[in-house]
């Protein structure tokens, strides 16, 4: 799988909000597009990602 622009080693399938968890990604505070398309937060519980995905996370940080 690759994650923005970098190839990541998946290992076993799991949906995209496990994946973001599991990759320290603040879920209210993430935005995600697979393959081209904007992911609803909705829908992070319902993808099962895949080896051949493509992502592009972006994480909104407070301050000023």
């Amino acid at each position: 799988m690759r994650v923005n622009g970098q190839d990541i080693h998946l290992g076993e399938p799991c949906t995209l909000q496990t994946f973001l968890q599991r990759e320290g990604y603040p879920l209210d505070r993430v935005a995600v597009e697979l393959d081209g398309a904007i992911v609803p937060k909705s829908a992070f519980e319902t993808i099962i990602l895949k080896t051949c995905d493509r992502l592009e996370i972006v994480s909104f940080v407070g301050g000023g």
